[in-house]
Order: structure tokens, then C-alpha cells, then sequence
């Protein structure tokens, strides 16, 4: 599979994947979301990887969620929503390889659910991670929320999502979403060392010990299932259409006009 929208190369045991759409803050659209699939499972299968780095492109964004641009009701691709969004955390969740978010900048909406489903996150301290979803007439309702409140507790990730507030690398690191905090010129090193640890592990251990981890919170997938199927039947509403067409206008969303109807 050629790729257009993400950036994928294999090197010395470490499989890169980068979220390559910098005019739009590393946001995916439906194309995005297969490729990254498409990437990961071939990183999985891969013997010769044993880690697999997740980023974005540029120094700005390291993903910013669903593109808004391209969301009027869906996305324009294939899933409950246009978007494969649910296939695109599992894969994450699935591969055998530990998996870690390189985060180089804002990490928010669909991006900070991409850091709470990987394995490990390693942060610059410029970068900054939170949710946007009810101020844009959207929400994660699988990994974003529940696994985030096992990763950070159940009042922090309720706050996370009621209030929408961003967060710094280092509050992100004090709660426990990411593991370590460097200056952004140190990133690179810091992820490659951590990359070359694992890489002097069992791999077959490191597999076992990543589906014991799983295992527990893996009903959380099901609760996702059922989620984007109540979030598709939501985006046919003017109230979530309010987010979007507001988002696009640059202004304050009324939502409360359209609640209910």
C-alpha cells in the first residue's frame, strides 16, 4: 500500500509511523485512518520490528483528532461514523509491539485518545494534550473515556472531558497519561533510547505481558462498540452540527438551542 497521508518507515528493530498532514495539525481523515491500519498491522506482523513509534509531523501538532474540515455529517469513509476510528485505537491496542507516542506538540481530541491507547508516551515540554469533544459537538465514547479514567482516575477524566481545558507536558505527566517530559531538542534521544531498552527484551515476553495488560480493560471495546453507534445517530442532530458548523465559523457554538430537538 502506497502512503499519502502518513509516513512510514522501518529501521534497526523500530517501525515510525507519523501522522504526515501539518497544514492541519496531523488532524486524520477518513484516508488517514487506513493507512495508519494498514501500518500498524504490518508493523505487528513484522518480525524484524519490535517497538513502534507513533508521531506527527512538524513541530506543532502531534495529532489533533478527526478533521473537521471534512466532517458535514461523516467523514467520507468507510465505519460507523465515516471514519475507522474504532479499527485505527485497536490497532494500536492490538499490535504485539509496545507501541509509543512520540509527542511533539498538541495532542488533543482524538490525538490525546491516540496517547492514552498507546503503550508508553514520551512528551516534549512544549507539547500540550487535552479533549475538545463537547465543545465541538463530538466525544469518544470507548478508550477516551474509560481507559483514560483507569490511566489518570475517574475525577480527572471527567474533568478532562467536562471542561475541555488543555494541559501541559508536565500536568499530563503528573496524572500519569504520559511517562517522561523532555526539552524538544532532546525528544528524538530520549525515544530512541527507550526504543533501544525494549528492543533488548523477549520480545515473546513483552507480547504476553502487553495482552495481560489488555485483558483487563479489554471491555472497554465493547462499551466503544456500543458508543459510536449512539455517536453516529448524534451526529445526524443540529445539536452536534452546531460544534461543527461553529468550529468552521470561527465563533462561540450555541448548543442549548439545539438540545433536545
Amino acid at each position: 500500500m502506497s502512503f499519502t497521508d502518513i509516513l512510514y518507515e522501518k529501521r534497526d528493530g523500530i517501525a515510525r509511523i507519523t501522522l504526515n498532514r501539518p497544514d492541519v495539525y496531523n488532524a486524520f481523515r477518513a484516508q488517514t485512518c487506513e493507512e495508519f491500519i494498514a501500518a500498524m498491522k504490518d508493523a505487528d506482523h513484522d518480525s524484524t520490528v519490535g517497538v513502534v513509534v507513533l508521531t506527527g509531523a512538524g513541530e506543532k501538532a502531534f495529532c489533533t483528532g478527526g478533521d473537521q474540515s471534512s466532517h458535514s455529517g461523516g467523514y467520507g469513509g468507510r465505519g460507523v461514523i465515516g471514519l475507522p476510528v474504532e479499527e485505527m485505537q485497536s490497532a494500536v491496542r492490538d499490535c504485539r509491539k509496545p507501541v509509543i507516542a512520540r509527542v511533539n506538540g498538541f495532542a488533543v481530541g482524538g490525538g490525546n485518545v491516540l496517547v492514552t491507547v498507546c503503550d508508553l508516551a514520551i512528551a516534549s515540554e512544549s507539547a500540550s494534550l487535552g479533549q475538545v469533544g463537547p465543545k465541538v459537538g463530538s466525544v469518544d465514547p470507548g478508550w477516551g473515556t474509560a481507559l483514560l479514567a483507569r490511566i489518570v482516575g475517574e475525577k480527572k477524566a471527567r474533568e478532562i472531558w467536562y471542561l475541555c481545558r488543555r494541559y501541559s507536558a508536565q500536568e499530563a505527566e503528573q496524572m500519569g497519561l504520559v511517562n517522561k517530559v523532555v526539552p524538544a531538542e532532546q525528544l528524538d534521544a530520549e525515544v530512541e533510547l527507550w526504543c533501544k531498552e525494549i528492543l533488548e527484551k523477549s520480545p515473546t515476553a513483552l507480547a504476553i505481558a502487553k495482552r495481560s495488560f489488555n485483558q483487563d480493560s479489554d471491555s472497554i471495546r465493547g462499551i466503544g462498540n456500543l458508543g459510536f453507534e449512539a455517536l453516529a445517530l448524534y451526529y445526524q442532530t443540529d445539536e452536534s452540527q452546531e460544534g461543527v458548523n461553529a468550529f468552521k465559523e470561527k465563533r462561540k457554538p450555541d448548543f442549548r438551542k439545539h438540545a433536545g430537538k
